[in-house]
């Protein structure tokens, strides 16, 4: 009787491993290697800023300045006629 109960044992084990299969493939697969590998890679990364803020904010403005000054459609007044 005692190898029923191993192979009871064994079936239990597998069927507890494949119902965890996507959880443990997340933390333990390929894709989980590359992210930690990544998130390496980009712990050692920094932000450079740039002095030019004046350019930045004169960029802004003219943007603004250009989406003020577009043409613009008013749809009631079209379907009314």
């Amino acid at each position: 009787m005692s190898w029923l109960y191993i192979a009871l044992l064994a079936v239990a084990v597998i069927l507890v491993a494949g119902a965890e299969w996507p959880r443990l493939g997340e933390r333990f697969g390929v894709d989980s290697r590359r992210r930690r590998e990544r998130a390496r890679r980009k712990k050692n990364l920094r932000l450079v800023r740039d002095d030019r803020d004046d350019e930045a904010d004169e960029y802004a403005a003219s943007v603004e300045r250009d989406l003020a000054n577009l043409p613009t459609t008013n749809d009631r007044e079209r379907r009314s006629r």
